[in-house]
């Protein structure tokens, strides 16, 4: 027997402060907080997953490493609505040769895609897509 992945459950960050932190991601995602308590908050990301936020006090902003996680928008005009926020309100900076790649305040990178074609596909559960009768081109 094999093991078999259904999918991504959750994406753990940190941050310096978690009231900061939750107005941040609110504010710019709109995200929907499932909970909170001393130091952590959840937030809802798409039908199965959640973002988990942790604080550390004193933490280093590390601007140089590669790990990111996504986070899908609906379009191109969402894309935007994150760009402008996120340049006018907090000042932050896109990182270059991305679409909509940042750091958050603590270091944290975010790439932010939309919707296509080929990406909803991957939003439906299994069963939805074999009713539809999607087939992969392979």
């Amino acid at each position: 027997m094999s093991v078999q992945v259904y999918g991504c459950n959750h994406v753990a960050i940190e941050v310096g402060d978690i009231e900061k932190g939750i107005a941040f991601y609110q504010d710019v995602f709109g995200l929907e907080k499932l909970d909170y308590g001393e130091g952590d908050a959840f937030f809802k990301l798409g039908e199965h997953q959640f973002l988990a936020m942790f604080e550390r006090k004193g933490m280093k902003v590390d601007a140089s490493s590669n790990h990111h996680f996504g986070i899908m928008v609906r379009d191109e005009k969402q894309i935007a609505e994150v760009r402008e926020k996120l340049a006018d309100k907090y000042g932050l900076s896109l990182i270059e040769g991305f679409r909509c790649d940042f750091r958050d305040p603590w270091g944290n990178r975010i790439q932010v895609v939309d919707l296509h074609d080929e990406s909803l596909i991957w939003l439906l559960p299994y069963r939805e897509v074999q009713k539809a009768g999607v087939k992969f081109a392979g």
